[in-house]
């Protein structure tokens, strides 16, 4: 898995009433009411390495998942035994509203923004026109901007390796 990971997040997710299979339930205002999800991390040393061994671990991972998945849907609709949703201990009921208040203010002003600059200037047509070129081009000839940024990651990691070795000898 390289030196790029340092976790690995298996996350569950369940719909408890009208489960949309489509876009096309979304476009038609099928939303889904809730939304539960279940976040087990993994850290990178528990993870085999082995590609036998890596391979029996993802199949263990899958038949939790469709355990789970079983137990949520036959069950209580929840993933927790309590029924209740859990709040990390690291996050308040507060912050969380303050955090789904803030959500919904930038998504809808921030889209009505981005077009009022559309049509209102021509420099912000232009520039989107630009990045629009730029990240197809990017996408073509590299496979993507992800692709780009742990290149540089690697390259910058090897210079600091470099750098430090170089500083050990003197």
């Amino acid at each position: 898995m390289g030196n790029n990971l340092d976790a690995i997040h298996d996350i569950t997710v369940a719909y408890p009433q009208n489960i949309p299979q489509t876009e096309k339930h979304l476009l038609n205002g099928n939303f889904p009411k809730e939304i539960h999800f279940h976040v087990q991390r993994y850290p990178v040393e528990t993870v085999p390495t082995a590609k036998e061994e890596l391979q029996l671990w993802c199949q263990k991972r899958w038949e939790e998942k469709e355990e789970r998945l079983r137990r949520f849907y036959e069950g209580g609709k929840c993933f927790d035994e309590t029924g209740q949703s859990i709040v990390p201990p690291c996050k308040s009921e507060l912050r969380v509203l303050a955090v789904k208040c803030i959500s919904l203010l930038y998504w809808t002003v921030f889209p009505m923004g981005t077009f009022a600059l559309l049509y209102l200037y021509s420099f912000a047509r232009w520039y989107f026109a630009a990045l629009i070129v730029i990240f197809v081009v990017q996408q073509k000839i590299f496979g993507g901007l992800e692709l780009i940024e742990l290149a540089c990651h690697q390259y910058f990691k090897k210079q600091q390796k470099l750098n430090d070795t170089k500083i050990k000898k003197k």
